[in-house]
């Protein structure tokens, strides 16, 4: 889409891409302020002292008992069983994706208010229908309609921006089980996954996970390939496992990237176990037929939101992540 009013904010890549295709379900609100000054504006009233004035009697107040120091609940230390492995930053910025603590980008804005709004529907959730419903809404699966639309582009970039949060840490998981790629985008080596979890091969799950020198960042692998992921998705035990993905750390936020909705029957079996799913739209390519077919397939997920990928910009024209180059504003 290309942007002909360079110098007004024409909306994040969510509100660009509900714009354009004229669909999905709105995000959830936020909860309106209980008071704003407009509504009710603050008085103040003084009275004038009287002429008599009661003095009452001293009251002796015995001292609080004294109250144990608080001590902040010591956080999990790191798994000894897990694998630990270095993210490939020169394969991130070589395939144009956001490097950890790189200078601020116009892409790097963009995800930043994709995730504020992921952040914001799972907060809802948990306000609105409690603690279960909080786990589920950390689930957020990434997915496209067709094969080279950027999902998996996007789910990376995702984690990614994610990371940098102070109070999160971020599971990344691998489920494009056909044709898994994040792993090698990322430069990490390949091992069990989820998949072997899924089959029995592996007892725990949590220890097939990566965990990266990104802070905050780790990776599940796809794991071991077989013809029958769609049913393995479908078990008992898969959803134990996936479910426990989540609960195991209330501080976690599980992104998975999914096959391809009209490409692949695992996308909707995915679908029923996120809490949310953000669906790319290849802005010069997904045609809005296509974008509700895979809107039906993911309907077993309440929340679904689109990201308009592949947007043309006006050249000259200003975008997210310019202001933090320019100096004197």
């Amino acid at each position: 889409m290309n942007d002909e009013t360079p110098r007004r904010y024409r909306g994040s890549l969510l509100e660009r891409a509900a714009e354009q295709y004229g669909y999905l379900r709105p995000p959830a609100a936020a909860p309106e302020p209980l008071m704003t000054p407009e509504e009710e504006p603050l008085t103040l009233t003084v009275r004038a002292p009287a002429e008599h004035v009661a003095v009452p009697e001293p009251v002796t107040v015995e001292p609080p008992a004294p109250q144990p120091a608080f001590r902040p609940e010591p956080q999990a230390a790191p798994r000894s069983d897990r694998r630990q492995a270095s993210i490939d930053r020169i394969a991130l910025r070589e395939a144009g994706m956001l490097v950890p603590g790189a200078q601020i980008t116009a892409m790097a804005e963009e995800f930043r208010m994709v995730k504020r709004q992921l952040l914001l529907t799972a907060r809802t959730v948990a306000a609105k229908d409690g603690a279960k419903a909080a786990d589920h809404a950390r689930m957020i699966l990434v997915c496209s309609a067709h094969p080279d639309e950027g999902k998996t582009f996007c789910a990376i970039n995702l984690a990614l921006s994610l990371a940098a949060e102070k109070d999160m840490e971020i599971l990344l998981v691998d489920a494009d089980f056909a044709k898994p790629d994040v792993l090698e985008r990322l430069g990490l080596p390949e091992g069990p996954g989820l998949l072997d979890a899924l089959a029995g091969a592996v007892t725990d799950v949590e220890a097939c996970i990566i965990e990266t020198d990104v802070p905050q960042l780790s990776v599940l692998p796809a794991g071991t390939r077989t013809n029958g992921d769609t049913e393995l998705l479908a078990s008992d035990r898969a959803r134990n496992i996936l479910d426990g993905l989540a609960k195991a750390n209330p501080r976690r936020i599980v992104i998975m990237d999914s096959p391809p909705a009209l490409a692949a029957s695992p996308a909707a079996v995915l679908a029923t176990h996120a809490g949310q799913v953000m669906l790319v739209v290849r802005a010069d390519r997904t045609s809005e037929s296509d974008l509700r077919e895979a809107v039906a397939v993911l309907d077993g997920c309440e929340h679904i939101q689109l990201l308009l990928n592949s947007v043309s910009f006006q050249p000259g024209g200003r975008r997210f992540g310019s202001y933090y180059g320019e100096a004197g504003e």
